[in-house]
């Protein structure tokens, strides 16, 4: 967990969001979300949009489902949409600085989505088997809290580094042999194993260990959600020059929207998402 800066203002983020089901796939199993709450009202927020952090805090989510039929995208639903229900609650303890609750917060969340994703594929002949990755960001004024499984992914793009960190873990083996150093990224994009998923929400997995985290952040800050469609088509550096640098005719489309189409353009076949969080 990095400090954050201090700061005393609360922080304004903007955000933006875009999901395609690419040229390939007949539905999207990709599904986003955005929330502004505090400890009474819940609004949920359009594909993009600016607010400050000082009385609610924010939560943004992707989630990528898989299951035959429909059931992979029913199952992303679920997953953003018990968010709504399950982080609100959580808003007074963070309101007086209860940092320390953050893990147990998530974990809970996530161990929720998990059991309702496992009850409906047990219930239901055409939700059997359903599974889902889910990346969540929580903004607090000083923090960004994040939950994630599966391989769905969270970058951050600091102000001070102006550089690109993947902060969450792909739970697949081809992700284990790119952090290690086994692999290069440009093998991990082309490993035959690659979307063979070892953590997912729902299925047959008994247990749910997410991975929980903390970034401070600060003015010039971005954050990024994506689903693996985005990276199917897009190396870290084109993500980097997309968000910071991009050509004039570019630089005037929303940012999550430029970098789906970017994805798909380079060959991304699978369902794409990308939620673009920039904090000033």
């Amino acid at each position: 967990m990095n400090q954050p800066p201090s700061i005393s203002t609360a922080a304004s983020l903007k955000w933006y969001g875009w999901t395609d089901r690419g040229k390939v796939r007949p539905n999207n199993e990709d599904a986003f979300l955005g929330l502004q709450f505090d400890s009474k009202e819940i609004h949920h927020l359009g594909k993009l949009g600016e607010a400050s952090t000082s009385t609610t805090d924010f939560a943004f989510a992707v989630s990528d489902g898989m299951g035959g039929a429909k059931a992979g995208e029913y199952a992303s639903r679920i997953a953003v949409e018990k968010i709504t229900t399950l982080l609100p609650r959580s808003f007074k303890q963070t309101a007086v600085g209860l940092e320390a609750g953050f893990e147990d917060v998530l974990t809970e969340l996530f161990g929720e989505v998990h059991k309702a994703l496992a009850y409906l594929g047990n219930s239901y002949e055409e939700c059997h088997g359903m599974e889902a990755t889910l990346s969540l960001c929580w903004f607090t004024p000083k923090w960004m809290y994040f939950g994630h499984i599966g391989d769905s992914r969270i970058y951050y793009l600091p102000a001070r580094e102006r550089g690109i960190k993947q902060i969450t873990h792909d739970d697949t083996h081809v992700g284990w042999l790119l952090r290690t150093g086994r692999i290069n990224e440009r093998e991990a994009r082309s490993h035959p194993r690659r979307s063979a998923l070892q953590k997912a929400l729902g299925g047959g997995n008994q247990f749910v260990e997410p991975q929980v985290g903390a970034v401070g952040y600060e003015p010039g800050d971005i954050f990024l959600l994506c689903t693996d469609g985005l990276v199917e088509g897009l190396y870290d550096y084109h993500v980097v020059e997309l968000l910071r640098d991009p050509d004039p005719p570019l630089a005037e489309v929303n940012p999550a929207r430029r970098l789906v189409n970017e994805s798909l353009e380079k060959g991304s076949r699978d369902n794409t998402t990308a939620l673009v969080i920039q904090v000033s």
